[in-house]
């Protein structure tokens, strides 16, 4: 699976379910957490993830990450990209 495959995943995982937690990512896409913890930093440094993390949530650890208008854009031209 190369960088693209994973950050075209990462994004539909993502915006179906942005409550998902690194070690869930890697378990369902079958990639090392550390794998996932890199691409997720770079899809955030890019502009395409946002991640938050609720302070009010008792879970300090939990963290959503919402796709940003650019992370909508990057998913389609992926898809379209892959499906050509």
């Amino acid at each position: 699976m190369n960088n693209k495959d994973i950050h075209l995943g990462l994004l539909k995982k993502l915006e179906a379910n942005p409550n998902y937690t690194q070690r869930e990512l890697s378990k369902e896409m079958g990639v090392s957490l550390g794998k996932v913890n890199y691409c997720l930093k770079k899809l955030v440094e890019k502009g395409l993830v946002k991640l938050t993390n609720f302070s009010s949530n008792p879970n300090k650890v939990g963290y959503i990450y919402i796709l940003t208008p650019q992370g909508f854009e990057e998913k389609a031209r992926l898809t379209f990209e892959f499906l050509k």
